[in-house]
Formats: C-alpha cells, sequence, structure tokens
C-alpha cells in the first residue's frame, strides 16, 4: 500500500513492510557486514516488517561528547523500531535519536557498532546532503524541493567487522507510481583502492497504524 499523504519523515509511525518486487537485493549488504549464509538466506526468504513509533522527549545519554552541529534542544525526535522478521528468524531493535550525537548499540544481528542520526531540513535538504554526503548512490531519487529527509550512520567496532553503513530516509515516487517510504543504503568496508562497497534501496508498503503507539524506550538509541 502507497503511503498516505500524513506520512513523512516527522511521522513515521505505523507499520511497515519491505517490498520485495520494488526493493533492491540486500543479500550482498548482508554479507559485506558479516551475515552468515543460512541467516542471510533466511532474511532474504521472510518477510519483514517494521513497527514504528516516533515521538518527542528528552535525549537519550550519549556515549560521547556532542559533535559540532549536534542539536542542544531539549526534546528531540526518538524512531523506535521493531522490526520483525518470518522463517524463524529473530527480529532486531532500532532505537534512534535524531540529534546527530554519537551512541552505542549491540544486537544479535549487527553487532557492536556506534552511530548517529540527524534530520536534513527544508526545500534544499537533497542539495546539503549531497554535499555532506557525496556518494550520489545516497542521493539519488530525492527531489530537490522535495520534503524533509533523516540521514543515518553506523560504524561497527567488533574487530572481524570494520564496515559502515550511511542510510538516508525519506519519501519518493516509486517506479509503480505511488509515492512510498525509501531507504537508500551505502555499506562499505576498508579504504581506498581495497575498499568494498555495496548499494540498495529498500522500498516499503504501508500497513496501517500500529495497535498500540506507545513507545518503547527501554533500548539504548542512537
Amino acid at each position: 500500500m502507497a503511503a498516505p499523504a500524513s506520512k513523512t519523515i516527522h511521522n513515521l509511525n505505523g507499520k511497515w513492510q519491505m517490498n520485495k518486487s520494488l526493493s533492491g537485493d540486500f543479500g550482498a549488504v548482508l554479507s559485506l557486514q558479516g551475515i552468515g549464509f543460512l541467516v542471510r538466506k533466511a532474511i532474504s526468504a521472510g518477510t519483514i516488517t517494521l513497527h514504528v513509533s516516533q515521538i518527542q522527549a528528552p535525549p537519550s545519554e550519549p556515549s560521547e561528547d556532542p559533535i559540532e552541529g549536534a542539536a542542544k534542544t531539549e526534546n528531540v525526535t526518538h524512531i523506535n523500531i521493531d522490526q520483525t522478521m518470518t522463517g524463524g528468524i529473530k527480529g532486531t531493535t532500532e532505537r534512534r535519536c535524531v540529534d546527530n550525537r554519537r551512541r552505542e548499540h549491540s544486537d544479535w544481528l549487527f553487532g557492536h557498532v556506534v552511530g548517529r542520526t540527524l534530520f536534513y531540513k527544508g526545500p534544499g535538504a537533497a542539495v546539503a546532503l549531497a554535499k555532506d554526503f557525496p556518494d550520489a548512490f545516497l542521493a539519488e531519487g530525492w527531489p530537490e524541493d522535495g520534503e524533509d529527509l533523516l540521514v543515518s550512520y553506523v560504524k561497527n567496532l567488533d574487530k572481524a567487522g570494520g564496515w559502515e553503513a550511511t542510510q538516508v530516509w525519506g519519501f519518493q515516487t516509486a517506479k509503480d507510481g505511488t509515492r512510498r517510504y525509501v531507504r537508500n543504503v551505502v555499506v562499505t568496508k576498508g579504504e581506498g583502492s581495497s575498499q568494498q562497497r555495496v548499494t540498495v534501496q529498500l522500498i516499503y508498503d504501508f500497513l496501517g497504524e500500529l495497535d498500540d503507539a506507545k513507545a518503547d524506550d527501554g533500548d539504548l538509541t542512537y
């Protein structure tokens, strides 16, 4: 189902299911992130649903000092996502505090990471994004006079990991002509001429509002 006009990057509340026919193949992304073959196969074969609750609340404690440009307001946006998967695969949890501060997070699938999340606002959001994040894939499909965007950057801290992932979230017109919630994702590992890079665009169907819109803030945000 297409995203209704009421859904924006500032109101993602609801249930969103990945549309496999519109999304790219994310197997290579999972592989570069160190996810084993059997788990990758099960995830690719299953159905992924996001249960999203978005609220305004005081920021959670950062794991590092604020970086330049970090928000200092009393209340900030929190995006809490419980991700469920079919096929017997345990889901994951995302707790994002959108204030451009670094925070650490750990889960069974992606390991120990540090990340930050921020908004790009205004008619020039896509242009500013392209200047700050030069990878052209991240800016792909966002109209220059379009809606606000969200950027999430994560770096894996595990000894055997070392990958970095940047996502841009927003709303685009998909190839079927409908308005959709979209994530442009770039994952890299290594540096220089030996750097590995994979990309994927994830596109979601809107399934409806949450049965219980109350946010669960029990996990560390990042």
